[in-house]
């Protein structure tokens, strides 16, 4: 990873924060009533990991926006139409019960990793994309996964 930027680098872990709050308030006993009463259920356990996750998927749907934006020739509509799924996917499956929503979450993700492969084989992505994009996504996917788990 040391040859990520920084920005991005330190930008992206900064992001895993609100999953790892939310499956360690959803999986550690005592810890979601600890944090009901100081930061209030909204940002506590399945409820954080839903909310946050998906607005997570949404801004990664946007960036596969920009990458598609340098798109020329027969390879610039399929990429736009392909970097808007994961906020379409988004939108039609999150929702249907905090379970439920987390696994149309780690499916949502699994497939923006799918996407980010892609993007970044046309050349579209930076050249040090997955190097970022896989370990992020094992952490995400694993944060959502775990509650369900136990």
């Amino acid at each position: 990873m040391t040859d990520i930027p920084r920005t991005p680098l330190l930008l992206g872990l900064t992001a895993l924060l609100p999953l790892i709050w939310g499956t360690l308030s959803a999986t550690v006993p005592g810890l979601f009533d600890i944090g009901i009463q100081t930061v209030g259920p909204r940002f506590m356990g399945i409820y954080l990991l839903n909310f946050y996750g998906t607005v997570l998927l949404v801004f990664m749907s946007g960036i596969l926006w920009g990458f598609a934006g340098r798109a020329d020739g027969p390879v610039a509509g399929p990429a736009c139409g392909l970097s808007v799924l994961p906020a379409i996917w988004a939108f039609l499956m999150v929702g249907g019960g905090p379970e439920g929503s987390l696994i149309a979450l780690i499916a949502g993700y699994l497939g923006l990793l799918l996407l980010d492969f892609f993007f970044w084989k046309l050349g579209l992505a930076p050249g040090w994309w997955l190097r970022l994009r896989l370990p992020l996504a094992a952490v995400a996917t694993g944060c959502l996964a775990l509650p369900l788990l136990l």
